[in-house]
Formats: C-alpha cells, sequence, structure tokens
C-alpha cells in the first residue's frame, strides 16, 4: 500500500470516528416529507414537516424557499431544520406552484393554504398553531413579507394574522415592486441593455396594479396586527439593500416593531446556506429576534 493509500485510509478512519460525535451534537428529528396541504393536493401543493422527538407545544417555523417563482424546492434548506430543531422548534418547508404555469395570485394562496394547513394540523407533530414564525429566501422572502400584511390570503383561508408571531424576509428585492421594477429597467437602458423577456414586471402581472397589490409595502398600516419583523439582507447588494430598508421605514412608521439587519461579507445565496451556521452574524441576529417575538 502506498503512503498516499495509508493516508486515505488514515483520513477514513478519523471521518468516521468523527461522524458520530457530529451527529450526536444534534437533536434527533422526525421528518415527514411530502405532506399533502390541500384537497384535492395538487402538484407541489406539499411541505414538510421537521419535529424533534416526542415534540410537543413547540413554536413552529414556516420556511418558504426561493428561485425566483420559476423554479426551487422545499428540500433547499440547508442545515435550517436542525439549527431550528435544535432550538426547540417545528420546522415547516413548503412547496408552492411556480410561474409560469400559474399566476403570482395563486402562488400567494398556495402559501395562505399551506399555512392553514400548519394551523389545523401541526399540533399533531408537536407545534403549536398559535405561535408561527414565517420566513423565507428571495422570492420565499417577498411572499413571506407579503402574507405577513397583506391580510386578505389569511382571512380567505379563516384565519388572520394574529398566528404569526413573527416575519423574517431574506434578502428580498421586490417588497416595492414598482421601485424594483423601475430600478433594474433603467439600469438596463442607461447601459444600452436590451430589458428582461421575463422580468418582474411581466412576474408581477404587466399591470401597475397588480405589481402595487404584490408589494408589501403597499398594505403595512397601523393597527392591523402585522407581526414583528425582522429583515435580513446582503448589505453590499445596492437593490435588496434599499428593498429592505424601504420595507422597514413603512412598517416603523405603522408602529411594526421591526429590525433590519445588513449582513456583511457575504452574498445572496451564503446568507441563506448559512443561516443557522454557528457564529453566522445573520443567524444570531435570528434567533435573537424569535426569542423576542415569542415573549409577546
Amino acid at each position: 500500500m502506498t503512503k498516499i493509500s495509508n493516508r486515505l485510509s488514515n483520513l477514513a478512519f478519523m471521518s468516521a470516528l468523527l461522524l458520530p460525535i457530529f451527529l450526536a451534537q444534534g437533536a434527533e428529528i422526525v421528518l415527514k416529507r411530502d405532506i399533502p396541504y390541500a384537497e384535492p393536493a395538487l402538484e407541489r401543493q406539499v411541505l414538510d414537516v421537521y419535529s424533534p422527538v416526542n415534540a410537543k407545544d413547540l413554536p413552529v417555523v414556516f420556511w418558504i424557499h426561493g428561485g425566483g417563482w420559476q423554479t426551487g424546492d422545499k428540500s433547499a434548506v440547508q442545515i435550517k431544520p436542525q439549527a431550528f430543531v435544535d432550538q426547540g422548534f417545528v420546522f415547516v418547508a413548503t412547496n408552492y406552484r411556480l410561474l409560469p404555469n400559474v399566476e403570482m395570485g395563486v402562488i400567494n394562496r398556495d402559501i395562505a393554504k399551506s399555512i392553514r394547513w400548519v394551523h389545523d394540523h401541526i399540533a399533531q407533530y408537536g407545534g403549536d398553531p398559535k405561535r408561527i414564525l414565517v420566513m423565507g429566501h428571495s422570492a420565499g422572502a417577498q411572499l413571506a413579507a407579503l402574507i405577513c400584511t397583506d391580510d386578505r390570503y389569511l382571512k380567505a383561508e379563516g384565519l388572520n394574522l394574529s398566528i404569526i408571531k413573527g416575519c423574517v424576509p431574506v434578502d428580498g428585492d421586490t417588497y416595492d415592486v414598482p421601485a424594483i421594477i423601475t430600478t433594474a429597467e433603467t439600469r438596463r437602458s442607461v447601459h444600452g441593455q436590451p430589458q428582461a423577456k421575463f422580468g418582474h414586471r411581466e412576474k408581477f402581472g404587466n399591470d401597475p396594479e397588480k405589481h402595487k397589490d404584490f408589494s408589501a409595502v403597499t398594505h403595512v398600516a397601523k393597527n392591523k396586527g402585522i407581526p414583528p419583523f425582522l429583515i435580513l439582507y446582503v448589505n453590499d447588494h445596492p437593490d435588496n439593500s434599499a428593498q429592505a430598508q424601504r420595507l422597514g421605514n413603512v412598517l416603523k412608521e405603522a408602529g411594526v416593531p421591526t429590525k433590519v439587519f445588513g449582513a456583511q461579507e457575504t452574498n445572496h445565496s451564503r446568507i441563506n446556506n448559512n443561516l443557522g451556521t454557528p457564529d453566522d452574524p445573520s443567524t444570531k441576529a435570528l434567533f435573537e429576534f424569535v426569542a423576542e417575538a415569542l415573549k409577546k
């Protein structure tokens, strides 16, 4: 056997020794996949539930994946389920139907239906239906912010905003859809670039009134029961930074407890991938926010 082979064998042996130690650091998870949340459940109207063993009456994190409303999947949760289960949460990751097969309003209604299922059934998985925190990344951030400000979607499912104890949109660029349309199209125009064939204007319905209606900032108002917000964003990204500050300012003006946290030395993908990682500043801000939100 060569020295290289010996070294590889030793590394494999050490990895085998270290693996159980690493796994032992996290709580055991009971995972139920592809649970339908509609009757009858159409394509992608399913969710996954991650629970601690013997869970009972635990707060619930409801996670909405990103992907430009066109792609993505509930399975792309990185270490978030383990991080939250370790902290005594039930973690739910939902799918929803996608553009261009459906229009944006259908996606919003899918999210509301999924939350309705969680409210009605999560106690069976150890969760508390009155303590739900809604979170999402990128397109999921827009959906999270909208469902937590435009209460028409939950009301259509027989619910209201009181069941949501906190909202954490992560690095979204569409809390004010008309603003991002103007920003993106102006940038392309001044640089002599062709406009996107399926940009934000088209995704949100190609109608200025729809653009406003799908913007969380449109629906923020005082005394509406909007839950506290933590808006996480990449500090160095000009568009997402501006959108985060815009939403944060509107929420604060309406008296909604709000924190806006700009993450340094990261990017759009990494801020999501690292969420739940020890020593990650965004994770620290997240768990501090959650602890405070659940006191109320």
